[in-house]
C-alpha cells in the first residue's frame, strides 16, 4: 500500500473547506432505511471509505443508491434483506447501526460482529439492552447478533453510559415503537441531533437531541426527503492544529463554530489565536506553543477523537502538559509512533505525560487507526526531514483529500513512494 510522506518546516497558509461530517453521515445513511417510499437525497455526503462501506451494506439489504457529485440519492423501497454480510460489517463498526432500522422496519435484524479501528473494547451491550426493552429477543452467535420483534412497545431506557452508537440503534428502533420512548443519560454529540434532525423531516418526532435526554414518539409515518449533513467538526479540528502546530495563518470553512468549543478553548490556553465567523474559523498561531493539559469526556467535553492530533501539538510545547484519555481504554497507540519522531512522552493507564521538545525529526512511522493517522501527519509538517506516514488506509476512512488539501495550502507532501 501506498505511504503519505510529509517533508516539514512550511508554514501552512490560505483556506481549506471541510467535508460532510463522517460520524454523522453513518447513521444517517443507516436511517435512510426507515423510509418504506421515495428517494432519500443526501447533500453534502463525504466520499469516505467507510460512508462507501455503509452504502455497500445498504445496497446489499436491496436499497437502490446512485452518487450525483456529493449527492446520494437512496431508495429503500424494496427493503428485503435483514442480514448484513461479514464481509462488509467486518470492515466497519458503524455498520451496527443498521439494527434499529431493520428491527423496526422488518421486524429482524442480523448483523455480524463489526470491525473498525483497533481503540478499544466499545462492547455493544448497550444497543442491545435498549433493543431488548423495546420488545425485541436478542441472541448471540458465533460471531453474529439477532434481534427479532413482532412488536416494539415504547419504554425507559437508561444507558449506563452515554454511548453514541447506542443513541442512535435505540431512537431508530424506537421510531417503530408504539407509543414513547426516554432514552436517559443519552449522548448528547452534535451527530445525534443532526440524525434526529433527519428524522423529523422524514415525519419523525424526537425531541430532547443535544441534551442527555431524548423522547421518540413512535409510530409516525415516515416517508424520504432531502437532507444536507453538518460538516465534520473532527476534520475541522484537525486544521485548526495543523495550523497551530506550523505557525500558520489558516480560516477553515465550513465549521460550526459551537461544535469545536473545546478544542477552541484548549488552543487559546496554548497560546494559539482562533477567532469564529459566521461559516468557519481563524486560526493563527506564532508556532510557540504553551502546555496544557486535557481530559477527554463524552461531548461536550473535550473529544477523543482529537486527543492524539492535540498530543502530536503539545509534543512541541513550551514546557509539559498532561493528557488523561477517559473514553476509549486503548487510545494512546499512537505514542511509540511519535517516540521515533523525538517527543518526549511517557504514559500511565489512561494518563500521557508530554514534554515538550525543541524540534521533532522524520521518521517512517505507522497509523494504527484514523486520528493516530492524522497525528503522526501533523507531526510530519512540522519535523525536520521527510516523515512517512504508513498505514494508509486508516486515514482515508476519515479525512477526504487530506493531501492535496494540505497541498494547497503550502505543504510539501505527497502519496506515493520516497
Amino acid at each position: 500500500m501506498s505511504s503519505i510522506f510529509v517533508r516539514g518546516g512550511v508554514e501552512l497558509r490560505g483556506r481549506v473547506e471541510v467535508s460532510g461530517a463522517k460520524n454523522a453521515v453513518l447513521p444517517i445513511l443507516a436511517a435512510a432505511l426507515m423510509a418504506p417510499s421515495g428517494v432519500t437525497r443526501l447533500e453534502s455526503v463525504p466520499r469516505l471509505v467507510d460512508a462507501l462501506t455503509m452504502v455497500e451494506v445498504l445496497e446489499q439489504l436491496g436499497v437502490r443508491a446512485a452518487w450525483r457529485e456529493d449527492v446520494l440519492l437512496l431508495d429503500a423501497e424494496n427493503l428485503t434483506a435483514s442480514e448484513a454480510s461479514f464481509h462488509l460489517v467486518s470492515k466497519m463498526r458503524a455498520s451496527v447501526l443498521i439494527m434499529g432500522p431493520l428491527l423496526g422496519r422488518l421486524g429482524k435484524a442480523r448483523v455480524s460482529l463489526p470491525g473498525g479501528c483497533a481503540i478499544g473494547a466499545r462492547p455493544l451491550d448497550l444497543h442491545l439492552k435498549g433493543f431488548s426493552l423495546l420488545g425485541a429477543e436478542i441472541v448471540l452467535g458465533h460471531g453474529y447478533i439477532e434481534a427479532t420483534a413482532s412488536q416494539l412497545i415504547g419504554n425507559t431506557i437508561y444507558l449506563d453510559f452515554p454511548s453514541v452508537g447506542a443513541t442512535e440503534n435505540i431512537m431508530m428502533a424506537a421510531c417503530f415503537a408504539q407509543g414513547l420512548t426516554t432514552i436517559q443519560n443519552a449522548a448528547e454529540e452534535p451527530e445525534i441531533v443532526d440524525l434526529a434532525c433527519f428524522i423529523n423531516g422524514m415525519g419523525g418526532r424526537v425531541e430532547g437531541a443535544g441534551t442527555d435526554t431524548i423522547v421518540v414518539h413512535g409510530r409516525r409515518p415516515l416517508h424520504a426527503q432531502s437532507y444536507r449533513v453538518i460538516p465534520d467538526r473532527i476534520e475541522a479540528g484537525t486544521y485548526m492544529v495543523a495550523a497551530a502546530i506550523t505557525g500558520g495563518d489558516l480560516i477553515i470553512e465550513n465549521v460550526i463554530p459551537e461544535h469545536v468549543i473545546s478544542l477552541t478553548a484548549k488552543l487559546r490556553e496554548a497560546g494559539v489565536t482562533v477567532h469564529s465567523l459566521n461559516d468557519g474559523m481563524h486560526v493563527v498561531s506564532s508556532g510557540v506553543i504553551e502546555p496544557v493539559d486535557i481530559k477527554t469526556l463524552p461531548y461536550p467535553g473535550f473529544p477523543t477523537d482529537m486527543q492524539p492530533q492535540m498530543m502530536a501539538l503539545l509534543a512541541l510545547a513550551c514546557g509539559t502538559s498532561m493528557i488523561t484519555e477517559t473514553v476509549f481504554e486503548n487510545r494512546f497507540m499512537h505514542v511509540p509512533e511519535l517516540r521515533r519522531m523525538g517527543a518526549n512522552i511517557r504514559t500511565d493507564g489512561r494518563s500521557a505525560v508530554v514534554s515538550g521538545v525543541r524540534a521533532l525529526s522524520g521518521a517512517p512511522v505507522t497509523a494504527s487507526d484514523l486520528r493516530a493517522g492524522a497525528a503522526l501527519i501533523l507531526a510530519g509538517l512540522v519535523a525536520e526531514g521527510v516523515t512517512e506516514v504508513c498505514g494508509v488506509g486508516h486515514i482515508e476512512r476519515g479525512y477526504v483529500g487530506i493531501v492535496p488539501k494540505l497541498k494547497s495550502l503550502g505543504a510539501d507532501i505527497w502519496l506515493g513512494q520516497f
